[in-house]
């Protein structure tokens, strides 16, 4: 029998490494092993803070009060680290202590490779369990099961607004609101073949289609566009034919072995789409005041004149800005409208709390969609 081999070493470094890189090298090793060790340190910590939570049947998951711990990291912060790399550092390490405690699962639109997906693991941290989605819809109802804890659904693009099947849904979900998160949206032409020539369709969601409309109409004026669920699941069929293009993030060319032929398609170079984070609210509170917060409702109005007018009369003589203010038809025939409105403040402020009695007052139909933190992150 062959001798079993020796185990392995570490590199020794080059002879003509300078002694000056090997001492900072050596710094570095001593530091990240401290590192590790406050990290475990905090571990061990969280789940001291899980076992209280038990008993107290509270939840594990508090959008508030993660967001504090950041902003005061954020605050404190005197380089030479930028003050933008602080909260994916902290969400992974909170990730990380959060699943020591008890695994969150995330539903989102699959599959793998969405920019769905880019936001639940931003936003989460990737220490959770991926609930991947069919559609839309899907994500409503799988959380509102209960097969997920939280769903991250698209509410709204920079280039195109509103996501209309998200706001539509929110009519009749009994999931609110507890969170928001912003992505750069980076849209990317990927293929089989390493070429622009013999692409006759091109995959993608419908939203990708419009936000990419001017690149495509100047380079492939006579290629297909095909609406797909999703973006991953146009690479998805793209990776099975190579007369078919897929218009989706890098994550996903990564995920179905294809050539990004053309980066950056998108018609808009600061392309950004916002995300809601739902839950039920029987199973998670919602957040307290976090001091940099957003209170998003939906609600309608009788049909008569002046009426809108009257419903915005609160906000302005309590002082309370919103910051979002969209209009749905209501399909009733009648030419009459949702409006979905955000406002800046949680209902725990005075201000807030006497400005949404008097706007429910105002209005035929009123409901609050949920409070949450704004991300600033």
């Amino acid at each position: 029998m062959a001798d079993a081999p020796a185990p392995s070493t570490p590199t020794a470094p080059s002879s003509d490494t300078p002694p000056e890189l090997l001492a900072l090298r050596h710094q570095i090793d001593a530091v990240d092993r401290e590192l590790l060790a406050l990290l475990n340190k905090r571990a061990s910590l969280a789940l001291s803070v899980g076992s209280l939570k038990k008993k107290e049947g509270s939840v594990v998951f508090r959008p508030e009060r993660e967001a504090q711990v950041i902003d005061g990291l954020k605050a404190i912060n005197q380089g030479p680290l930028m003050t933008d790399t602080i909260a994916p550092i902290w969400r992974e390490v909170m990730s990380a202590c959060r699943a020591l405690e008890t695994p969150t699962r995330v539903a989102y639109l699959g599959p793998a490779g969405t920019f769905s997906e880019e936001a639940a693991l931003g936003y989460f941290g990737s220490s959770l369990v991926r609930v991947m989605c069919a559609s839309i819809d899907e994500v409503f109802r799988t959380t509102a099961a209960g097969a997920a804890d939280f769903g991250v659904v698209p509410v709204e693009n920079s280039t195109e607004g509103v996501v209309a099947r998200s706001l539509d849904i929110f009519l009749t979900t009994p999931l609110f609101i507890i969170g928001e998160t912003s992505l750069f949206v980076r849209h990317n032409l990927m293929r089989k073949d390493n070429a622009l020539d013999g692409i006759e369709v091109v995959c993608a969601h419908p939203q990708a289609l419009a936000q990419c409309h001017g690149w495509l109409s100047a380079h492939l004026p006579h290629a297909e566009r095909r609406p797909v669920s999703s973006n991953a699941e146009g690479a998805r069929l793209a990776a099975q034919d190579s007369r078919l293009a897929a218009i989706a993030s890098v994550r996903a060319s990564s995920e179905y072995g294809l050539h990004v032929i053309s980066p950056a398609i998108q018609d808009d170079p600061h392309n950004r789409t916002r995300f809601a984070i739902v839950t039920d609210p029987h199973r998670h509170p919602a957040p307290k005041a976090s001091g940099h917060d957003c209170t998003s409702l939906v609600v309608s109005v009788s049909n008569r004149p002046g009426a809108v007018h009257d419903m915005l009369v609160p906000l302005k003589k309590h002082g309370v800005s919103m910051t979002r203010f969209e209009s749905r038809p209501a399909r009733s025939g009648q030419w009459e409208y949702y409006f979905y409105i955000d406002l800046q403040g949680h209902p725990d402020e005075p201000q807030v709390q006497v400005a949404l009695q008097e706007l429910r007052e105002a209005c035929a139909y009123f409901k609050v969609l949920g409070t949450y933190p704004l991300d600033t992150h």
